[in-house]
């Protein structure tokens, strides 16, 4: 439970659900209690105006008498249905304002552990799946707003009901009192180990249909290597296996929810003839009327539902206990990289690179050594180098997606770490390798970086990227959507794309992470023409495995295994006839080969 203490927050800001929710629960039973007091009372006056109507039966007034009788026991009748009315009326407001509060407070925490995901560095991602962080966000939520919700409202309950009842039962008569409750406990723990096999197998269904989920979803987001390598058959086998493991976990939860009403209506039953047996007994005695085992019996069915749900609120808690328990691992996720002075003054885009050594964190790998460069501001520099060199970690640790292990990074003679990172990362234009689209209009995938973009500034990226006369093309041009995660566009235009939405946002910092490796020879000299006048002014990275990417710099550095091996313009290295020579030598005959 003390997982979900730190909950109670929520709790304290939607209390006026809460105390209401209380009110109306205090109210709705006080109507369950009244109509069987009226049902005791009716049925003994029955009794005993039946006698007294038989020693009039054969007198004048009989037909009168036999009438007044009946007046009264349908004004008992009409008493007990506004009872009824008014407890199924208390019973709506209940569920008006708690559940309606779990519904709060599930929109307030996803949106709690949504954002703090936003906040956390990419080396959390980097260590968890993203099924596990959807699992958190979506199941294990569900479950902490089945105890706010009927978990709770149930518990309260049977906080109110319980006293109100079996107090008043004992004020009416103690030893048919304990008799006709001597069953409910049997009930409760048998209704609690039935529950926990219960959950048991929904956990293990709830595990079957996310493994059956993703066999779904990889097969389709990867339909055409299936069709391409003709493997449909062996999908369609593998689907109706995992088919069967959840059919078989379904049909094992289905036999234990048989048990679940037949016990409950089983215990009910022996509890019926206990009250009926003893309170006969007491009836032949004398000590008690008619009325009061009915009175008894109505009570038992009121207690029924509320010992029955005891153990299913306490599998709620538990479930609810063990999620919070999951979520709060998450939210107790601290990210290390923070601003130290929240610096939100222009940036130029002079970059300075000391020392800078680095290694991942949930790898161990080194991917930096010492490295140390400099680019002025509005100058531009090309970093060559083989996968696995350490290029793409120069660009994400300029984004702070992740802070030097030893050395210093500064941006207009200030250190990296002071400025605001919202305000670091607006004024670089990333576009990284893996190009990722979103399942929107292609413009506003391109406007993506600014939250209000003119329609012709996207247009003019689109034209810079050498992809705008494809995008017209299409027949809904700029507003065709794409497909999940971009899959309507070749690899080409979605780099192109990609490239567009650096560009439109206007960047000090352009910062191109190996952006060209998906598309061909003429594509890449058309693209790198066009980023020439883009680069212009404006202080350029561009990250290539491909020496061609070079010619766009004035400055070139040569990583391998993370140490710069060389640096200097394209003339200065071909001279040297080192690393960048030799890559020259290679790529370029490669590209001849594959023309010829």
């Amino acid at each position: 439970m003390s997982s979900l203490w730190r909950l109670n927050k929520y709790l304290y800001k939607y209390k006026g659900y809460l105390l209401l929710g209380f009110l109306f629960t205090v109210i709705s039973n006080i109507f369950v209690i009244i109509p069987a007091q009226l049902v005791r009372v009716a049925i003994d006056y029955v009794v005993e105006s039946f006698s007294f109507y038989q020693m009039f039966e054969q007198g004048g007034d009989a037909e009168a008498i036999r009438g007044a009788f009946l007046d009264f026991i349908f004004v008992f009748g009409v008493l007990i249905l506004v009872m009824a009315l008014l407890r199924g009326f208390f019973l709506f407001l209940i569920r008006q304002t708690i559940i309606v509060m779990s519904r709060h407070i599930e929109y307030d925490l996803k949106n709690e552990i949504f954002e703090h995901y936003q906040k956390l560095p990419l080396s959390f991602y980097r260590q968890n799946s993203t099924g596990d962080l959807m699992a958190r966000i979506t199941e294990d939520v569900g479950r902490v707003r089945m105890y706010f919700g009927p978990a709770l409202m149930y518990g309260l309950n049977l906080l109110v009901l319980f006293p109100l009842v079996i107090g008043y039962m004992l004020t009416v008569n103690v030893p048919l009192t304990i008799y006709s409750l001597l069953p409910l406990p049997v009930l409760s723990v048998s209704i609690y180990i039935v529950n926990n096999m219960i959950n048991e197998r929904s956990e293990k269904i709830q595990r079957s249909l996310s493994e059956l989920s993703t066999f779904v979803q990889e097969s389709f987001s990867g339909i055409r290597v299936l069709k391409a390598f003709v493997r449909e058959e062996d999908s369609s086998q593998n689907f109706a296996a995992a088919s069967e493991n959840y059919k078989d976990k379904s049909i094992s939860l289905t036999k234990v929810q048989a048990l679940f009403f037949p016990l409950i209506m089983g215990l009910i039953g022996v509890s019926t003839i206990v009250t009926v047996y003893v309170g006969g007994m007491q009836v032949i005695e004398g000590a008690i009327g008619y009325g009061v085992i009915a009175e008894f019996i109505l009570y038992v069915n009121m207690l029924t539902w509320p010992v029955t749900s005891l153990g299913w609120i306490t599998s709620i808690v538990q479930r609810a206990a063990a999620s919070q328990t999951r979520i709060n691992e998450f939210l107790d996720e601290k990210n290390p990289i923070q601003s130290t002075e929240d610096l939100t003054s222009p940036i130029t885009g002079g970059i300075h690179f000391d020392k800078v050594s680095f290694v991942y964190p949930d790898s161990g790998i080194k991917a930096l050594k010492d490295i140390t460069f400099s680019i002025e501001k509005g100058d531009s520099l090309a970093v060559i180098g083989t996968t696995g060199s350490g290029k793409s970690t120069i660009a994400n640790l300029l984004m702070r997606m992740y802070d030097a292990s030893t050395g210093d990074i500064a941006i207009d003679g200030h250190d990296i770490k002071a400025y605001d990172i919202s305000h670091l990362r607006d004024n670089i234009g990333y576009v990284p390798q893996d190009v990722f689209l979103f399942s929107d209009s292609i413009s506003n995938n391109i406007g993506f970086g600014l939250d209000h973009i003119p329609q012709e500034v996207v247009e003019q990226a689109a034209r810079d990227a050498d992809v705008y006369q494809n995008i017209k093309d299409f027949p809904a041009g700029f507003d065709t959507r794409l497909g999940e995660r971009g899959i309507t566009l070749s690899g080409g235009q979605k780099q192109r794309v990609s490239i567009a939405r650096a560009i439109a946002k206007d960047p000090s910092i352009l910062l191109l992470d190996d952006c060209l490796s998906a598309v061909d020879t003429k594509t890449e000299n058309v693209i790198l023409n066009a980023l020439k006048g883009i680069m212009q002014g404006r202080t350029s990275i561009v990250i290539s495995h491909r020496v061609s990417s070079a010619k766009l710099a004035n400055k070139i550095i040569v990583l391998d295994d993370g140490v710069v091996v060389e640096e200097g313009s394209h003339e200065e290295l071909m001279e040297q006839k080192g690393t960048y020579a030799e890559l020259y030598e290679k790529q370029t005959q490669a590209g001849e080969s594959m023309e010829n």
